[in-house]
């Protein structure tokens, strides 16, 4: 798989790009989301400049990556946790 120009629209402006085949999918999907959360925004709020709807966007996905970057954090601490509480139960048991 190579590379393949594709145009993407965010906020009613076009970008060029150059992506490798297997991520257009995902970066047209992207795309997607954020120009329906502008929208969401345009239409919740009394916004109309795109810069500002742009912010508001990143703000609210930077926020939601940030959450489950900590949620994933504590899930792997959790686990790595219940490995050595598992390990310490094994080892005991083989001792004897």
């Amino acid at each position: 798989m190579g590379e393949i120009s594709i145009k993407i629209n965010i906020a009613d402006r076009v970008y060029p790009l150059r992506v490798n085949t297997e991520e257009e999918e995902v970066i047209r999907h992207a795309a997607k989301l954020i120009n329906e959360k502008i929208k969401e925004l345009q239409d919740n709020y009394a916004v109309r400049d795109k810069q500002d709807l742009l912010s508001m966007c990143v703000l609210q996905y930077a926020t939601g990556m940030i959450k489950a970057e900590r949620n994933a954090q504590q899930h792997e601490e959790g686990l790595e946790e219940k490995i050595h509480e598992l390990d310490d139960i094994l080892t005991d048991f083989f001792k004897k």
